[in-house]
C-alpha cells in the first residue's frame, strides 16, 4: 500500500511533534496518531516522546510490528525518504539515547554470584530504565496483596522426617503429560522487550536450555509465531533434547471474532495448552504506574489537558505506564462461565482458567470441564487484599478436597525459594509458576539469568527434598507442612453467618 504513495522528508515529519499534529516512523513508514493519542491505552505521554521520530525501536519494546494495522484507518501516510532519515531525531533525543544507553552500562555481579532469587533482583535494579524497573515490580494500591503472596509462603512450616535414605532424589513432574525436570514453570510475562532486548525469544532459549516449562503471554512483545520459531530452533540445535513445551496465555478480547482467530494462530503454531486469564475484566489500580504515567504526561505538556478519555481506556491496557498494547478491547468485561463452550469448540488442548481466587470458583471450573486451574491473584496486581494462593489452595482442600486429583492445580505469587514449590506440592498442586525472579534474571544475564535462576531454584528444591525425608515429588504429602497459621485466618462460611454451596 505505502509502495504508490509519496516518500516523506524526514524534516517534514520532525515538525509533527505536538499533541494537535503527532507523526511517528515505524518500520521506514510515516503514520498520522494524532487521533490515536487519547484512546493509547498507555496515556499520550508514551506516544509524544517519540512524535516526530522512527519509533520503531520503542514500539518493539512493546508490541510486534503489525500491531499497527490496528491503529485508525488513514493513519498511513507513507514511506519516509531514506535519504533523510537522518533527520527526524534532534540533538535533545540524541542526548537523551546516550544517557539511558550510559545507564544500562552499570556493573553488576558475574551471574554465578547470583545464589538466592533475591539475587537476581538486585542485579535487575541496577541495569534496569527506572520505568521498566516500576512496571516489573508494581503491584495494586498499597501492594498489600503482593506482601501477602510473599510472607504467606513463610506462614507454612515444613514437618521434617529423618533417618531416611535421600542419597537419590527425583525432580521430575509432567503439566497434561508433558514431562519435566521440575515441579514450576516460568509463568507469562508481558512487553519482555522492554526487559532485555532479546524479549521473549531470550526467555525461551533460557527455558529450553534448562528444560523448564514456560507460559507465553498474549501481551509479549513478540508475537505467537516468532516466540514459537524460536522455540523450535533451540529445540533443533540441541537436536531435540530437551523437555520444554509452550504454552499459552491468553487475554480474552472482547471482539469474539478476534479471540477465535488468535486461538487459531495458538493452536497452529503447536502451543500445548490455552490458560485463560479470568481475573483482568478492567485492570486493577497499577499505583506506581499511574504516578509514572501523571510524570510523563507533565513532562510533555499535557498537564492542562482532560486526562478522563485516557484513564477510561486503562482497562483496556496491560500495564498503563507501560505502554500496554495498540489493540482497543483486549481485556473483556463481558466474558462468563457460559463462554468456555464456545472456547472449547475453537480449542481442543487443555484450557486452565488463570486467576482462581476462591474455593466456589475452584469447583465451578471443575463441573464446566477444565482441565486446569491456576491460583493467583496476578502478582498483587489486581484486586487490593486479595488472597495468596496459598490461602485459596487452602481454601479447596478444605471445602471442595475431591476436586483434586479431577484436574490439575497449578498456583504462582510470591514463590522466592525452591522450598516453596515443596509446600504447593504437599497441599495438592501439580506445579508452581514462577515470573519476577525469572524477570529479573532476564533483564540482568539474558537467557543466560534464566539458566541461572533455573538451576538456582532446582538446587533449593532437591535439597529441601532431601531434608523433608522424599525422594520423589509423588511422596509429598500435607502432613509434611503445618498450615495451621493460614488455616486459623481463612475465611468461613458458618462464621461469616452464610450456608456454603459448596
Amino acid at each position: 500500500m505505502s509502495g504508490s504513495m509519496a516518500a516523506i522528508d524526514g524534516a517534514e515529519v520532525a515538525k509533527h511533534n505536538t499533541k494537535r499534529s503527532c507523526w511517528i516512523v515505524l518500520d521506514s513508514k510515516v503514520y498520522d496518531v494524532t487521533s490515536f493519542l487519547s484512546k493509547h491505552p498507555g496515556g499520550a505521554a508514551i506516544i509524544l516522546k517519540q512524535a516526530g521520530t522512527d519509533a520503531t525501536e520503542e514500539f518493539k519494546k512493546y508490541h510486534p510490528l503489525d500491531y499497527v494495522n490496528d491503529l485508525p484507518p488513514g493513519s498511513l501516510l507513507g514511506p519516509v525518504d531514506p535519504n533523510t532519515f537522518g533527520e527526524l531525531r534532534t540533538a535533545k533525543e540524541e542526548k537523551a539515547t546516550s544517557a539511558s544507553n550510559a545507564d544500562t552500562e552499570k556493573e553488576i555481579p558475574h551471574p554465578t554470584l547470583c545464589v538466592s532469587c533475591a539475587d537476581f533482583k538486585k542485579a535487575a535494579k541496577a541495569v534496569m530504565p527506572r520505568k521498566s524497573y516500576i512496571y516489573a515490580s508494581t503491584s495494586a494500591n498499597t501492594g498489600h496483596s503482593l506482601r501477602t503472596n510473599l510472607d504467606d509462603w513463610g506462614r507454612i512450616n515444613f514437618r521434617p522426617r529423618v533417618m531416611r535414605d535421600v542419597g537419590d532424589v527425583d525432580t521430575r513432574r509432567a503439566i497434561f503429560g508433558h514431562s519435566s525436570l521440575y515441579p514450576f514453570y516460568i509463568s507469562p510475562m508481558g512487553t519482555l522487550g522492554a526487559i532485555h532486548s532479546g524479549a521473549e525469544p531470550e526467555m525461551v532459549r533460557g527455558a529450553v536450555r534448562k528444560g523448564a516449562h514456560m507460559v507465553v503471554s498474549t501481551a509479549s512483545s513478540k508475537s505467537a509465531e516468532q516466540i514459537m520459531q524460536t522455540f523450535h530452533d533451540e529445540q533443533t540445535r540441541l537436536k531435540n533434547a530437551s523437555p520444554t513445551q509452550l504454552f499459552y496465555q491468553f487475554y480474552m478480547p472482547v471482539d469474539r471474532k478476534r479471540a477465535v482467530a488468535l486461538m487459531h494462530i495458538v493452536k497452529k503454531c503447536g502451543y500445548k495448552g490455552l490458560w485463560i486469564t479470568v481475573d483482568t475484566p478492567v485492570l486493577g489500580k497499577r499505583t506506581a504506574d499511574r504516578v509514572l504515567q501523571a510524570e510523563e504526561t507533565l513532562a510533555v505538556g499535557l498537564e492542562e489537558e482532560s486526562t478522563a478519555e485516557w484513564e477510561a481506556a486503562e482497562e483496556n491496557a496491560f500495564s498503563p505506564a507501560f505502554g500496554g498494547r495498540v489493540v482497543a478491547g483486549q481485556l473483556s468485561p463481558h466474558t462468563t462461565w457460559r463462554d468456555l463452550a464456545w472456547i472449547r469448540k475453537e480449542w481442543d488442548g487443555p484450557i486452565v482458567l488463570k486467576g482462581i481466587q476462591c474455593a466456589e470458583d475452584a469447583k465451578l471450573a471443575c463441573e464446566y470441564g477444565c482441565d486446569g486451574i491456576l491460583l493467583s491473584n496476578h502478582g498483587g496486581r489486581q484486586l487490593h487484599t486479595a488472597p495468596s494462593a496459598l490461602m485459596t489452595l487452602l481454601e479447596i482442600r478444605t471445602y471442595c478436597p475431591e476436586i483434586i486429583g479431577k484436574m490439575e492445580i497449578f498456583l504462582d505469587g510470591g514463590l522466592r525459594d525452591g522450598s516453596d514449590v515443596l509446600k504447593a506440592l504437599c497441599l495438592g498442586a501439580t506445579a508452581v509458576g514462577v515470573g519476577r525472579p525469572f524477570l529479573y534474571a532476564l533483564a540482568a544475564y539474558g537467557s543466560k539469568g534464566v539458566e541461572r535462576c533455573v538451576d538456582v531454584l532446582a538446587d533449593e528444591l532437591a535439597l529441601g527434598m532431601r531434608l523433608l525425608g522424599v525422594t520423589a515429588l509423588d511422596q509429598l504429602r500435607p502432613e509434611m507442612v503445618n498450615a495451621s497459621r493460614l488455616l486459623n485466618e481463612m475465611w468461613r462460611p458458618e462464621a461469616a453467618g452464610l450456608k456454603s454451596r459448596l
